[in-house]
């Protein structure tokens, strides 16, 4: 009987970096390593996501997302990247922050990313008084 051949994969599977460990609340982008076409350009970000849970959210998320991102010609890989911002009293910043950049995606690649689910129909509430448009469009075109 022929001895089977060993495969090791030469990137890691998943990298969690010390950064994400510190907060509990926070955002996550997912980027595949090709750009997907939307109606007003194209951009690597495939998911937008948020979490009470910390980092170990975001594996979970990789992991449940993978199958359904992956499935794309082409995407290979999926990077998930960290987006916090400082805390306030009586506010869910970070789900203010999610919703800002889901919205901002929106408006410059004109629908919400494609693992998201939600988004089609959202409008802007009050996510304009706590973060400035500029550097919302400045995150989403630093991950597209």
């Amino acid at each position: 009987m022929p001895k089977l051949t060993i495969q090791s994969m030469k990137n890691p599977a998943v990298t969690i970096h010390r950064r994400a460990l510190k907060r509990e609340k926070l955002v996550y982008i997912a980027c595949a390593n090709k750009p997907k076409r939307y109606p007003h350009g194209r951009s690597r970000i495939a998911y937008i996501g948020t979490t009470k849970a910390g980092a170990s959210r975001i594996a979970a998320s990789a992991a449940a997302k993978a199958r359904e991102l992956l499935a794309d010609h082409g995407v290979g890989q999926l990077d998930f990247f960290v987006v916090g911002c400082a805390p306030r009293q009586k506010v869910e910043t970070w789900r203010k922050l999610e919703r800002g950049l889901i919205l901002t995606f929106k408006y410059l690649f004109g629908e919400p990313p494609v693992g998201n689910t939600q988004g089609k129909r959202m409008k802007w509430r009050d996510e304009l008084e706590y973060f400035t448009r500029s550097r919302l469009e400045s995150v989403v075109k630093k991950y597209s």
